[in-house]
């Protein structure tokens, strides 16, 4: 794959917008730049807030000259967004919150610092489709999962499925890119006019057992998933990952992706989906993805004194079901710290719904704040491990280890306050 780059664009024009929203992003701005001048982050979600604040119609306003597609799930959208907005750079100029700032503030600050009619590709939280979705009026729209996250502070996954489906029936977008594979989003979606449906062969389905249309008992077969007491039931498939090769558009596209694992290959088949959606041409952007070799900060390959180290982010069950792939093949020693804070949850009881015995035999040391709760977990999954207090203890512990390959990085697998912790740590602050 060749590499591509992003056509220029002229940032932060803004004579379209009336007067009251040109203030408003002025305000913004000033705002973001005294955060970040005093250090305080980036400045993006306090300015957007301030924004918001002056003119409450600024979303809106800001997207009302561009091509906008959004992307939502529990897990994957941070990533696919990264993709797609690669995918369609090799044709026209693009701008996305793919940082992670997926709210509207955060959505708000991305696109009134880029040129005023650059297709913008929106990462958006779970909880506010809905808003985003009327605010915007995208023409796109891509769903790729719903499972447990945060249940102590968000809602049932069941309900965030009605909000979709409400929000997709009263603003249709062109286009619906969805999951096939996931009963929730596969119900939310059936009200939209134009469906493309993706086969991922997903195998988490502990939190779609649940029929969300009538309550009944989803069967999961081989040859898909069925009620068993009504007639909803997996779609036919328009594009397909079958032993990696995606099947899209009658092309077979088998290329190496710089994204590990199975799973990105997957998130790689909805990027392709939308852009072709979006006009794109599937080879050319398909060549885009190969730009994308870390997003923001997942599986960065970082130093950390005389150590490699590579970062790996896994929030909840469904997330460590698949990252487990990339962990259970090397015989190397790793770390993995989970944090309870707001941001992940304070209930970490999810750990023992995650399949870790599929690590083997592998070293592991635990860290984090709920290292403990980890160290519990392990000692009942026989997994041989021993409990740390910080990255570098964990490090020098994995070391010392016997099986420790000093010419392969470290994995280190976090949740999602502990993977922030330690990019900050390598100096990886975005």
């Amino acid at each position: 794959m060749t590499a591509a780059t992003t056509p220029a664009s002229k940032p932060g024009q803004t004579t379209t917008l009336r007067p009251r929203a040109r203030l408003a992003v002025a305000a913004g701005r000033l705002v973001a730049w005294g955060s970040r001048v005093v250090r305080f982050g980036t400045g993006s979600v306090i300015g957007g807030r301030v924004s918001l604040l002056i003119d409450k119609n600024l979303l809106s306003e800001l997207t009302a000259s561009r091509n906008v597609v959004i992307v939502s799930a529990t897990n994957g959208k941070t990533t696919t967004t990264k993709l797609l907005s690669s995918a369609l750079a090799t044709s026209r100029p693009i701008v996305s919150n793919w940082l992670g700032a997926n709210m509207t503030p955060g959505i708000v600050a991305a696109l009134a610092a880029a040129n005023a009619t650059d297709t913008a590709v929106l990462e958006v939280d779970e909880r506010w489709v809905d808003s985003v979705l009327r605010a915007t009026q995208a023409n796109t729209v891509v769903l790729l999962n719903l499972s447990r996250d945060q249940l102590d502070r968000t809602q049932e996954v069941r309900k965030l499925a009605e909000q979709w489906r409400v929000a997709l029936a009263t603003t249709p977008p062109r286009t619906l890119v969805a999951n096939a594979d996931d009963p929730l989003v596969a119900w939310a979606a059936l009200v939209a006019p134009n469906i493309v449906w993706v086969g991922t062969g997903q195998e988490w389905t502990a939190d779609a057992a649940g029929c969300p249309a009538c309550s009944g008992r989803i069967d999961f077969t081989d040859a898909g998933w069925a009620c068993s007491r009504c007639d909803l039931q997996r779609p036919l498939v328009d594009v397909a990952i079958t032993d990696g090769v995606i099947a899209i558009d009658g092309k077979t596209i088998t290329g190496e992706l710089a994204l590990p694992g199975r799973v990105n290959r997957v998130n790689a088949a909805f990027a392709l989906a939308a852009a072709s959606a979006m006009g794109a041409d599937l080879d050319q952007a398909f060549d885009g993805l190969d730009d994308v070799r870390e997003v923001a900060g997942r599986y960065r390959v970082a130093q950390l004194g005389n150590t490699r180290i590579r970062l790996l982010l896994a929030k909840n069950p469904a997330g460590w079901h698949e990252a487990l792939e990339l962990l259970e093949g090397p015989s190397t020693p790793l770390v993995i710290a989970i944090n309870a804070r707001i941001a992940d949850g304070h209930d970490p009881s999810w750990l023992w719904d995650v399949a870790y015995e599929r690590i083997g035999q592998r070293f592991v040391v635990a860290i984090g704040e709920r290292r403990h709760d980890l160290a519990v977990r392990f000692r009942y999954g026989n997994i041989n491990h021993i409990v740390a207090d910080d990255l570098e203890s964990a490090i020098e512990l994995v070391r010392q280890s016997p099986s420790y390959d000093p010419t392969m990085p470290i994995d280190v697998a976090s949740n999602y306050t502990a993977f922030q912790d330690h990019l900050e740590h390598v100096g990886g602050v975005l």
